[in-house]
């Protein structure tokens, strides 16, 4: 992270602690898997919540699941299934950095993310989908 021209530690900790949301979001920035990135032409993209991802570091990697939930204050989200539970017993999600996982399944219910994927690719959305459709289509004739 280099907001400010230093390369000291401490000011680049200070800058994460006390940078704007809108700055922070572009931390969130995770690699897509090599079928999403063939598919969509972009090799990585923020984290949204209802993406599912796989986790490829620490303790929880290998788990798959959906993101329930963003932190954008503390650089962190929340995985469906990584949980952990508290002296109580009540059940608490494990924050983990967006930079230890892997998008698996897009959610492109948002129309601003399909334009964020059209501007980087330079239009291989449409054409994703239009593969997609044929390939409806074939099977649709072929069962017939």
């Amino acid at each position: 992270m280099t907001f400010t021209s230093s390369a000291k530690p401490g000011k680049q900790r200070k800058a994460v602690y006390q940078a704007s949301l809108h700055r922070l979001r572009k931390l969130f920035n995770a690699p897509l898997s090599k079928d999403l990135q063939e598919k969509y032409g972009v090799k990585r993209l923020p984290v949204r919540s209802g993406d599912v991802v796989r986790i490829m570091r620490g303790d929880w990697s290998g788990h798959e699941g959906k993101v329930v939930r963003v932190d954008t204050k503390r650089v962190r989200i929340f995985v469906e299934g990584v949980q952990m539970k508290k002296v109580d017993g009540t059940p608490v999600y494990y924050p983990i950095h967006p930079s230890k996982v892997m998008i698996i399944k897009l959610d492109l219910s948002d129309k601003w993310r399909r334009t964020i994927i059209e501007r980087r690719s330079g239009g291989k959305i449409e054409e994703a989908e239009s593969k997609e459709e044929l390939g409806r289509g074939e099977e649709v004739i072929s069962s017939g």
